[in-house]
C-alpha cells in the first residue's frame, strides 16, 4: 500500500513527463481495442450476412459439386426425393439449381451463373418473391453489383445462353424483375436468379437441384446421395481472412505498444539515476532493497493504470459513438461478405485482455531498470554516486 502511495505521488510530481507517457500508452490501449473490435464486428456481421443470404445453417451438396471448380456444375445435380420434398414443404430446406451461362447485356458478353430458387422460400434473404408472377416470359432478379457491371435496370431485357442436361445449347431472353442490394459479393456479383421450376425446365432437369440450404429448424441427419457441409467448412475462407487481418494488425499494435513502453523504460532509467539519494534514504530508513525495487516497479506500472483511466475518458465515448453510427467503407469488393458500414464489437473479454496486456507489459518494463537498485550500496546512493 505504501509503495502504491509513493508511486502515485512520484508520478504526479513528475508532471509533463508522466502525462506524455500516459498519453502515448493510452493511445496504444485504445487503438488495440478499437482495431480488434473492428475486426470482431466485421467477423460477426460477415458471418450473419453470409448465413442469411447464402449458406443458411449449412448445406447439402451433390457429391460431384465443387464451388471452386466450375467444370463440376454440369454434372452436379440430382432429383429431390420425397423425404427432401417434405423438408422443403416444411421450410427446413430450400433447393438451389446451378447452371453456367453466358449473358449478353447491352450487346456485350459476360459469363454468369444461373441459379434457380423457389420464389416462396424464406430461408435465404434473397428476395425470390419477386420471381413470382403471372405474366408471360422469363423473369430474373440480380444484385446491385451485377446491375452496375452490366448497366441493367429493372424492366430491361437480356439474352442468356446456356447448356441443358444433355449438353445442348439454348438461348432465351429474360427480363429483370428486380434488383436487390446485399453485402455479399458472391451472392450478387455475376449471379442471375430465376425461378427454380423455370431453370429446371430450361436445363431439362425436372425436380432436380445442385445443393440444399438448411434452415434453423432443420434437425440434422443425413440425406442419401447428398454431402453435408457444415458452417465451419462453408466459412473457412472468411475465417482465414479475418485471422490474416488480425495477424497484420498485431504487428502494428506491437510496434505502437513497444514505442510506448520504451518511453516508460527511459523514464524509469532517468528516474533511478536522478533519485539515487532518495533510494539511499529509503534503504537507510529500514526498507529492504526488494521493497524499494517494488516502489519503482509499481511506479512504472502505475503508468498503465493512469493510461487506462485516460483512455477510458476519451475511448468510451468514441466506442459508443461508433457502435451507433458504424464505420462506412463505401462499397468494398473483396470477394467476401463485408458490409458498407461495419459496427465494431467490443466484448468484455477484449477489453480485459487488452488492459492486462498493457498493465503487465508496463510493469515488466518498469521492473527491468529497477533491478539496478538491488545492487546499490546505501552509502553510495546517499552520496548520489553513479553505479
Amino acid at each position: 500500500m505504501l509503495a502504491l502511495k509513493l508511486a502515485f505521488k512520484n508520478l504526479l510530481g513528475a508532471g509533463l513527463r508522466t502525462w506524455l507517457n500516459v498519453s502515448i500508452l493510452s493511445f496504444a490501449f485504445v487503438l488495440i481495442i478499437f482495431y480488434n473490435g473492428l475486426l470482431d464486428g466485421w467477423n460477426r456481421q460477415g458471418i450473419k450476412d453470409t448465413k442469411e443470404w447464402e449458406i443458411g445453417e449449412g448445406q447439402f451438396w451433390h457429391p460431384e459439386y465443387d464451388e471452386l471448380d466450375p467444370f463440376t456444375i454440369q454434372d452436379a445435380h440430382a432429383p429431390l426425393s420425397e423425404k427432401i420434398q417434405k423438408l422443403v414443404n416444411e421450410n427446413k430446406l430450400t433447393p438451389i439449381l446451378i447452371s453456367e451461362a453466358t449473358a449478353y447485356p447491352q450487346g456485350r458478353m459476360r459469363s454468369v451463373v444461373l441459379k434457380g430458387i423457389d420464389p416462396k422460400q424464406t430461408i435465404s434473404k434473397i428476395p425470390s418473391a419477386g420471381l413470382e408472377t403471372t405474366e408471360k416470359g422469363t423473369f430474373a432478379i440480380i444484385g446491385k453489383r451485377m446491375a452496375e457491371a452490366t448497366k441493367l435496370k429493372e424492366g430491361d431485357n437480356m439474352l442468356v445462353r446456356w447448356r441443358d442436361k444433355n449438353g445442348t445449347y439454348d438461348a432465351r431472353e429474360i427480363q429483370i424483375a428486380a434488383i436487390f442490394k446485399c453485402n455479399g459479393p458472391p451472392v450478387d456479383n455475376g449471379q442471375i436468379y430465376v425461378s427454380l421450376d423455370v431453370l429446371q425446365e430450361m436445363t431439362n432437369m425436372p425436380n432436380e437441384a445442385t445443393l440444399l440450404v438448411t434452415s434453423k429448424d432443420f434437425e440434422g441427419g443425413e440425406l442419401e446421395n447428398w454431402a453435408f457441409k457444415d458452417l465451419d467448412f462453408l466459412l473457412k475462407d472468411f475465417h482465414a481472412l479475418i485471422s490474416a487481418k488480425k495477424g497484420g494488425a498485431s504487428i502494428m499494435q506491437i510496434v505502437l505498444l513497444v514505442l510506448a513502453l520504451l518511453a516508460i523504460f527511459d523514464t524509469q532509467v532517468l528516474s533511478i539515476f536522478r533519485r539515487q539519494k532518495e533510494i539511499g534514504t529509503y534503504i537507510a530508513m529500514g526498507m529492504t532493497r526488494f521493497q524499494v525495487v517494488g516502489i519503482f516497479t509499481v511506479e512504472g506500472g502505475a503508468h498503465s493504470i493512469l493510461a487506462a483511466i485516460v483512455g477510458a475518458a476519451y475511448g468510451i465515448p468514441l466506442f459508443i459513438y461508433l457502435d451507433k453510427v458504424g464505420i462506412t467503407f463505401g462499397t468494398p469488393d473483396m470477394g467476401i461478405t463485408i458490409s458498407e458500414t461495419i459496427y465494431p464489437y467490443y466484448s468484455v473479454q477484449l477489453i480485459i485482455m487488452s488492459l492486462l496486456l498493457v498493465v503487465i507489459s508496463a510493469t515488466i518494463v518498469s521492473y527491468l531498470p529497477a533491478r539496478k537498485i538491488s545492487k546499490m550500496k546505501p552509502t553510495d546512493a546517499l552520496k548520489g554516486k553513479l553505479q
